[in-house]
């Protein structure tokens, strides 16, 4: 598979969805997830594995993008990550329900397998992210989903995972977001002020080979 690589940072535009083109019709449409032609893209061992997960996978995704072109599947990221305890689920007949990323054993995950120096910061201010992407970090932040739509009111806070690679010349904070709708959502850039009320004042920083700005 082709990895495209953002000509602001460099780091790759990936999706936590095989198809990028079916994103919004899975997000808006309630597209039916096993009807994804690409599956085997993403490395899941069946298509039932891909379709009960792919959904959970932002937090993947962007480490995943983090790592740059020759990072490993998605789904060999998934199940490293399920080894160390980064999600933890119901038994499937209890309903199955899938929690995470918990960013502790994500962190210890990364560290330990990927030679990632992560951080987590459980309460993260807007300055304090700048402050990281000017020392060369990328930082995993927690965002509202609908932040692919900025345009309009922010429904809330965290609930997903976004990507932040550096900021431009001009301040605006430029970002990577894995279930981003069309190209302009998914590399994106936002003032702090657009970007603030969608997020949650959490993430991970991280420092990998890549060592990306997108200030320019």
């Amino acid at each position: 598979m082709s990895v495209t690589l953002c000509a602001t940072c460099g780091t790759p535009s990936l999706t936590q969805f095989a198809s990028p083109d079916l994103v919004a019709k899975i997000v808006y449409e309630g597209h039916d997830r096993a009807d994804d032609p690409a599956w085997r893209e993403s490395g899941a061992a069946t298509l039932e594995d891909y379709a009960r997960w792919c959904a959970h996978l932002c937090g993947i995704a962007c480490f995943r993008m983090a790592l740059g072109p020759d990072a490993p599947s998605l789904f060999e990221l998934r199940d490293g990550a399920l080894k160390y305890g980064a999600y933890t689920e119901t038994a499937e007949n209890a309903g199955g329900v899938i929690h995470g990323l918990i960013y502790a054993p994500f962190a210890e995950y990364a560290r330990d397998v990927h030679g990632v120096e992560a951080t987590v910061h459980r309460h993260l201010a807007l300055d304090e992210i700048v402050q990281l992407l000017d020392a060369g970090r990328t930082v995993m932040t927690s965002v509202h989903f609908e932040i692919r739509r900025p345009e309009r009111p922010a429904p809330g806070r965290g609930g997903h995972l976004v990507l932040l690679t550096g900021r431009t010349a001009d301040g605006l904070l430029h970002f990577h977001n894995p279930s981003g709708i069309d190209a302009r959502s998914r590399t994106a850039e936002l003032s702090p002020e657009a970007f603030e009320p969608f997020f949650a004042g959490r993430g991970v920083s991280m420092v990998t080979h890549m060592g990306v700005s997108a200030t320019r």
